[in-house]
């Protein structure tokens, strides 16, 4: 993730910033630049005059043109579905899941992913963000023909927490979900869909996708993962069917690509001398890879998510990222990679 600032101060801002935490000045997203901008009275690079989202009093930080017809951002409008106007409960755990889903779409952008929304093409990419505490029935978390549903529900720690628990899983997080399910999304939208090449050797890597979900499901959920799972996944779920290990394997390469570039935004080197002779070049994390094998943004991680875990561990949580990714995954990993840089676009979509 890149590095925000300031425009009145330049002090460092979140991507979730609404007001500066130095001078407080107000600011907001231009989505175009990505960038934060004076809010209001900002215009984007072309002269046009900018305006906050309609939500902001929910959090919302994004910007979009003062000529646009819309009222809401561009990520707001990806929101297909949402709790009702008087369900003010749900409309809080939307506000805080709202913010995962930015980060989402901030880092497609980074990755050069297109995001075609579902309002110009059959099957674009939407968003159901219901809740399972309204009353209205269970929220099953998945994806559909390009439709996400998010459980809201999930943005309460406590419920999070629990079922992280009871489902044995190192990890669970909003963002978590949300670059999971946009794997399935981008499998169909950049593997299945158009078949090929990239589809025969997805089913060589992963497995055949044709095999049956519901069975898939079922065993998983009867007899767990196999013995010695750990030696070809990177989680138990992933072990399911070759649709979940590809979203599994996909999310991950977004928390690692995108930790990657945050750390090297920063300004974050690790001193070969500080290694005791583990290494005799610095680690020096690229804001992109882009350009490069996926073998280097694996060497470069194995290094910068050991010392963020110590980090972790200083403060007595656990480890940032309890995971280990042994060769079987490291390929995984590697055909993502080379799916995501061949579908990159020069200026991906993400706002007006």
């Amino acid at each position: 993730m890149r590095l925000l600032r300031c425009p009145s101060c330049g002090f460092p801002a979140w991507l979730e910033s609404l007001d500066c935490r130095a001078c407080g000045a107000p600011m907001m997203l231009a989505t175009a630049t990505l960038t934060m901008v004076a809010a209001p009275g900002a215009v984007d690079d072309g002269g046009h005059a900018l305006v906050a989202c309609v939500n902001r009093g929910w959090g919302c930080n994004w910007s979009l043109r003062a000529d646009s017809p819309a009222a809401s951002c561009f990520s707001c409008r990806l929101t297909r579905r949402r709790p009702e106007a008087d369900d003010t409960v749900a409309l809080e755990r939307l506000a805080e899941t709202g913010k995962a889903k930015r980060r989402l779409l901030v880092g497609l952008a980074d990755l050069g992913l297109p995001v075609e929304p579902y309002w110009h093409v059959d099957g674009g990419l939407a968003f159901d963000l219901l809740s399972s505490q309204s009353g209205q029935g269970p929220v099953v978390i998945g994806h559909a023909g390009g439709v996400i549903t998010i459980d809201l529900a999930e943005s309460l720690d406590a419920l999070r927490e629990q079922l992280r628990v009871r489902l044995g899983e190192p990890y669970r997080t909003m963002l978590g979900h949300f670059r999971h399910e946009v794997g399935h999304y981008y499998q169909w939208q950049l593997v299945e869909r158009p078949a090929g090449r990239l589809l025969d050797e997805c089913r060589a890597v992963f497995g055949d996708e044709r095999a049956s979900y519901a069975d898939a499901l079922a065993r998983h959920y009867a007899t767990g993962a196999p013995a010695g799972w750990e030696t070809g996944f990177i989680s138990e779920y992933a072990t399911m069917h070759p649709w979940e290990d590809f979203a599994e394997t996909f999310a991950h390469y977004q928390h690692i690509i995108d930790t990657l570039g945050t750390v090297a935004h920063g300004g974050l080197r690790i001193d070969a001398s500080a290694l005791l002779g583990t290494r005799t070049q610095d680690i020096v994390p690229r804001t992109s890879y882009a350009d490069a094998p996926m073998a280097v943004a694996l060497e470069d991680w194995q290094w910068v998510s050991y010392e963020l875990n110590r980090a972790n561990r200083a403060m007595g949580k656990g480890d940032l990222y309890p995971f280990s990714i042994p060769v079987a995954v490291g390929r995984k990993l590697d055909l993502v990679h080379r799916i995501v840089t061949a579908s990159a676009v020069p200026v991906p979509f993400i706002g007006d």
